[in-house]
């Protein structure tokens, strides 16, 4: 599990120095986790998630390192306090031109237990959010004909998960989104691509109903993922060795789902 209170050593071997990142969630799991390593590679990073101590802690742990970092409390599936927060980070950091795409919603449900409400809480979160936080930050990353979006997707949209039908279509949208969007902003310097994460231990996954040491048997690697193997995805789509790589699907699983 991602552990907060690690060290943090910036300066990695693919440079973002200079770089703004947003990263959506960021208050632990795979946010944190993404967050630091952003941070790690010089990138400056807004931390933000609506629980503003939890990003509080994940901004600090940057600062600390020496790095630049704001926290922003809010919800990302809301257009104004999207506007708020990209205010804040704009006045504390810069322009952004990189967008980390995770906050999101995971609960698990049987599928004649779901009710129309929760169908649409969990859209608006994980498919509403990050088209919003899109539209918001998309003309920074024009004005600077440089930009990278990276959408956190979920291997259940790939080899789909029980209980988990509204989660797996969520993120089946989210994979079709970045596509969209790939082909859209090509020739304009913006790469989109998305990291469909698989039994990683996160304290999301802790909360669930899945029993990790029953479960993890069963995989290829016989073991779970940890929250850095998604972040170090996430660094090199968002560096400029990957410029050439876009609409892309890049699967960190341990082998749970084959492209």
């Amino acid at each position: 599990m991602a552990n907060s209170t690690r060290t943090l050593r910036l300066g990695g071997p693919m440079s973002l120095i200079g770089r703004v990142a947003v990263v959506t969630g960021a208050a632990r799991g795979l946010g944190r986790a993404i967050a630091l390593r952003l941070a790690q590679d010089g990138a400056s990073v807004a931390a933000w998630d609506l629980n503003f101590d939890g990003a509080e802690a994940t901004a600090a742990t940057i600062r600390e390192a020496g790095g630049k970092s704001v926290a922003c409390c809010g919800d990302s599936s809301k257009a104004d306090q999207i506007a708020q927060a990209l205010a804040q980070t704009h006045q504390a950091l810069g322009p952004v031109t990189i967008l980390v795409n995770n906050a999101a919603l995971s609960p698990f449900v049987k599928f004649e237990d779901l009710t129309e409400p929760a169908w649409d809480e969990l859209m608006t979160v994980n498919m509403k959010g990050p088209f919003l936080c899109c539209k918001a930050i998309i003309p920074d990353m024009l004005a600077a004909g440089w930009g990278r979006i990276i959408n956190i997707s979920s291997s259940a949209a790939q080899a789909g998960s029980g209980l988990h039908a509204h989660y797996a279509a969520s993120k089946g949208g989210v994979i079709g989104l970045t596509k969209g969007l790939a082909i859209e902003y090509a020739a304009r310097g913006i790469t989109v691509n998305n990291v469909p994460p698989g039994f990683v231990d996160t304290e999301g996954l802790r909360e669930s109903p899945v029993d990790i040491d029953v479960y993890a048997p069963m995989t290829p690697m016989k073991r779970p993922g940890r929250p850095e193997n998604i972040a170090a995805a996430v660094a090199y789509l968002a560096s400029d060795e990957a410029d050439y790589v876009t609409g892309h699907t890049l699967s960190v699983n341990g082998g749970r789902y084959l492209n």
